[in-house]
Formats: C-alpha cells, structure tokens, sequence
C-alpha cells in the first residue's frame, strides 16, 4: 500500500523549488509541444521547459485521439480559398494578419506528424492524403499525442508533469516566468524564464451541461475537461488584452454523449433532420448555404426546430451502406472510443433509427473562434514576455487541430527572437512569490485550521448554474438579454468574492478550487464581452434576443477587454477589422 500523504500544516512546511530556463511553455498539449520542438529546432543551446498539469503523454484536447485533421491545405487549394471559407464560418471577423501566416504553415506539423509515425489515411489511387471536406484529412490519430511527446523528449526539453500553473511572474512590467504547484508532490514551483507561452487551451466547464445530472456527468462535454480557462486567466489578472470571448463555440453533438457529428454530416453526407424528416439547413437555412451553413448556424438549427415544436432532431443515418456505418464505427474508435459502447447498450441500428442530436454547452475556445489573446504577428501578447498559441490564442477561427499546431511553431519561433535580445534571466521579486504562495495555499490551510468552508463542487455548481440560466447556456437554447446578463455578472461577482471561503482536504482538491477561482475570473470577462456587443452576429454562439440584428455600423470590429491593474474593473474597447486579402467578408 502506498504510504499516507502528509498534508503540509504552516505556510512554512511548502517546499519551495526554484527553476530557471530560457523558455517557459505553460501546457504541453498539441500547441505547446510544437512550440517546445520548434525553439529547440530554432536554437538546440535554449534550454525549453514545459510544465503540464497533466501527463505529457496523454494530456490536452488530443488525449485520446482524433480520427481527421480539420485544417490542412490540400493540392489545388490556396490561402486565398482558406481567409474565404474562415471568414464565412466566424461571420466575417478574423485577424487576417495572423490567419494568413496560419495558413502558411498549416501543412509542415501535419506532414511531421506523419514522418514521425501518425497513420495519415490516403486514396488508394493518387497516394494523396484522403479528404473529409474542403480542408479535413482523416487520420488514424489514436496515438497522435505520444507521438509529439515523444518528440519533446528526443530534442531535449523539460518537463514539469503533473505542475499546474497558477500565475505568471512580473517584473518591470515584464513577464519573468510563472508560478504553479504539484498537484502530487505538493510543492510550490516557481520557474523564472527569459520569455514564456501559454498554450493551456481554452475554457470548458463554465456553463451546466444539458446531460449534467450529477457527479457521474461531471466530465461529460465535448471539449476538453480538463481546458478549464488558466492560461486565460493568468493574462486576465496579469492585465494582458482578450478579444472576441463573446465569439462563443457552440456545437451541435450526439445527444446524452456529447460525441462530434461532423464524423457523420461530414464524413458521410447524412442530413441533419428534424422530428418530421425534413432536412433542416435545405429547408430553411439554403440562403445562408445549407448543409454548407456556417457552424454557429449548424449550431442554431437545432435549438430553433426545438423551440418552434420540430424537435428532437437527428443525424439521419437510415441511408448509409453496412460498410459506411462500420467504418464510422471505426472512426469513432479513434476519438471517441466509448461512444460505440453506448451505441451499443442501447442496442441502437443505425440503418433503423437515426442518431438523435442537440446543442452542447459553450466553451471559449480559440481554435474554433476567435476568442483569446491579442496577439501581434509574432505570437506576442500585449505583456511584453508573454506569448500565446493554440486555443488559448485569439483573432484566427477554424484553425482547429493543424493551426494550433502550426501557431506553436510561431510562437515559438517570436519567443526565440525575443530571447536573442536578452542577455539576463530576470530578477523576480521575492515579496511576489510569497504572496502567491499564501494565494494558492489559502484553501488548503483553511480547511485545516478552521475546518468548515465552501468545497469547490459548490461553487463550480453555482457558477455552472448561474451562466447556464442567465449568460446563454444550452437550457436558454444559447439566448440572453441585457438583463440577464447583468444579473450573472452581479453574481458571478459575489462568487469572486466568496473564493475565500474555499476548502480543500488534499492537493488534488486544491487544483479544482483554482480551476473555480480561474473559471470565474473568465467567467467575468466573457460576461463583459457578451454585455457590449449589442448585435447578433452569431445567432446560437451569441444571441442576444433583445439585439436579434447584426449592427454593422457599430460592430463590424473586435471587442477587447483589458482589466484595470489599479481598480481590478475590466475595461472593454473596439479595435478595428484590417482586411488583408481582397473578397466579400460579412455575413448577411
């Protein structure tokens, strides 16, 4: 048996452990892991630290595998093709500065994947990578993340497994580095950097979802649970500018399983149907596209069928050949193993009975929108130091797997310029990584000494519930007003505030009291973000029924926010669209 863990008693019993490294990635997902082979590719002397909460090998949104790759450019395809198609998915509003540098190196990850052993499916007569859509390839992508981690490890870089992160570092207005802990061992990190990148992924968990019926539900979304907003909130507190978080991802996905469905609509042509067997995106969405709708529509069909008596609403599924639905079957096994065991138990035929579909709750998500940092052309956020990529990293929509990947190569190859002008490691202020050690220990000390307080399912339930019902959740079919909104960020503050009642019985504990406490503080901004654009430009990503048109006039730009360093207030500002490459840009 393994011997009991001894739970430090006095701020004076953490361990303190002091590292120091040229480059700094928080998050050693698909992005970071890039990131981390990039620099040392860029300059092999750097010494490249990762700290992952997880475990290298599995962790981030690729854990468990993914069966296509949903950006790459294929032969015949051009940039110009791809700015098109992202500005018609996000309605018309994307960094076409960043997106085109995206574009450009969305293929050199992919095509490294697969010379380090990712099975890429091809077509039998051309030996062409094989297609899934405009801009998928499908994979057989079980063992895609060991794959990268193992690369990590071959170009010699740290890692800091089983370390979250609790804040960064700073000094003279820069960020040195960053805080975190063990979530094993207990003990307080503290890594000073020359330069450091987030690359955490986006947030997850800050609404209920529809299937939430108690602690077994408790992971059950479609984004990743374990995403749960640091890396934004980190910046957040640090003062670093956020865009576009109202740019919500909201998807339609395979009922009480929150499995995707573009595996089927898109790998096998099957309709979206609604409880009368009539296509939905033909019937009334063919002016915006139809089944090729941008995907806050597809988003929305739904919910609308639903809410005008149609629903439920299905995948139809009955046309497909025996050989399709196996190899579907197959596909699944690669991202989503368990959903054909569920398929299974309820003894479902899919040439029978369709597959019954809904909308998920909704996540900030930077790979799928445009929410996240305000990043300049070389992956710096407006915190000098302090870069950012993949979902984490705002202004580029749509770049799914292969562009956050392709954003690790350029943050890192931004951060390895910005160490060249550096000749020291930073100073760090000891006063500072004291008071985050009293910061992030709170919980822990507070159930020792007074025993009692608020355990951190509480709060997240009450935050989940709070953002459900008055910030757009799925149960509201994604709607919200000015009034609604008002009274979730009203409330979202008492939350904040009552973080200093958190308990925690164990240092597992304590990471989940951190995850409320960063949840809330995006929470808030997303709130703020939702509040000022007073348009619909997203209908179900952001429907705002007292705004129900799109106001180009006074909203053909980006929604930032910054939080005020002195009052802590967030403040929320415009900044301009820059059109790049010549074409139509807005959705009617």
């Amino acid at each position: 048996m393994c011997a009991e863990k001894v739970l430090p008693k006095t701020i004076d019993e953490i361990v303190l452990e002091v590292l120091e490294t040229d480059f700094l990635i928080i998050g050693a997902g698909n992005a970071g892991c890039f990131a981390a082979i990039e620099a040392k590719r860029q300059n092999p002397n750097l010494k490249v630290t990762l700290m992952e909460k997880a475990y290298i090998d599995r962790s981030g949104c690729l854990a468990a595998g993914m069966d296509a790759i949903n950006t790459y450019l294929k032969k015949g395809r051009t940039i110009e093709e791809f700015i098109k198609w992202s500005r018609s998915q996000a309605g018309g509003l994307i960094r076409e500065d960043l997106a085109i540098k995206v574009a450009e190196n969305l293929n050199k990850p992919v095509e490294e994947w697969e010379q380090w052993g990712l099975p890429i499916k091809k077509d039998e007569d051309s030996e062409e990578y094989k297609t899934r859509g405009k801009w998928d390839i499908t994979i057989q992508g079980e063992s895609m993340k060991p794959i990268i981690a193992e690369k990590v490890r071959e170009y010699g870089c740290e890692i800091l497994n089983r370390v979250t992160a609790t804040n960064v570092l700073i000094s003279k207005g820069k960020v040195v580095g960053a805080a975190g802990f063990g979530v094993r061992n207990g003990k307080m990190y503290v890594v000073k950097a020359k330069a450091t990148c987030i690359a955490t992924g986006g947030a997850a968990g800050l609404y209920k979802t529809y299937q939430n019926d108690g602690i077994d539900s408790h992971h059950q979304l479609w984004y990743c649970p374990f995403n749960t907003g640091t890396g934004y909130a980190m910046g957040i507190r640090a003062g670093a500018e956020m865009t576009t978080f109202e740019m919500r991802w909201c998807a339609t996905r395979t009922k009480d399983f929150n499995g995707p469905i573009d595996t089927i609509s898109v790998g096998y042509k099957t309709p979206m149907i609604n409880a009368k067997g009539e296509k939905i995106l033909e019937k009334r969405y063919a002016h915006l596209g139809g089944e090729a709708a941008p995907r806050y529509i597809r988003a929305n069909a739904p919910m609308e069928e639903w809410l005008e008596g149609r629903g439920p609403c299905f995948v139809d599924t009955r046309n497909m050949s025996d050989e399709d639905i196996k190899q579907m079957k197959t596909d699944y096994l690669n991202e989503r193993p368990t959903y054909v065991l569920f398929m299974a138990a309820r003894g479902q035929e899919l040439k029978e009975e369709p597959i019954e579909i809904y909308g998920n709750d909704p996540y900030i998500v930077g790979g799928h929108t445009a929410s996240g940092y305000w990043v300049d052309t070389n992956w710096s956020t407006t915190l000098p130091g302090l870069f950012a990529c993949g979902d984490v990293s705002g202004g580029v929509p749509n770049k799914f797997v292969g562009g956050c990947a392709a954003e690790g190569l350029l943050a890192a190859q931004g951060a390895v310029k910005y160490i060249a002008g550096l000749e020291n490691l930073p100073e760090v202020d000891e006063k500072q990584i004291e008071a985050e050690k009293l910061r992030v220990y709170a919980p822990l000390f507070r159930m020792e000494q007074e025993g009692d307080g608020v355990q951190w399912r509480e709060m997240e339930e009450r935050m989940q519930r709070l953002m459900d019902e008055y910030a757009g959740g799925v149960h509201q079919f994604f709607r919200m007003s000015e009034e609604q909104l008002k009274y979730a960020l009203k409330n979202i503050k008492i939350l904040q505030r009552q973080v200093e009642y958190l308990i925690a019985k164990d240092f597992h504990d304590l990471m989940s009291c951190h995850e409320v406490i960063d949840r809330l503080d995006v929470a808030e901004v997303l709130i703020h973000h939702l509040l000022f654009r007073k348009e619909t430009r997203w209908p179900g990503w952001q429907t705002r029924v007292d705004y129900p048109q799109v106001n180009n006039e006074e909203y053909d730009c980006f929604v930032n926010s910054c939080r005020n360093q002195e009052t802590g207030e967030i403040e929320m500002y415009k900044r301009p669209y820059e059109q790049i490459l010549p074409g139509e840009r807005l959705q009617p």
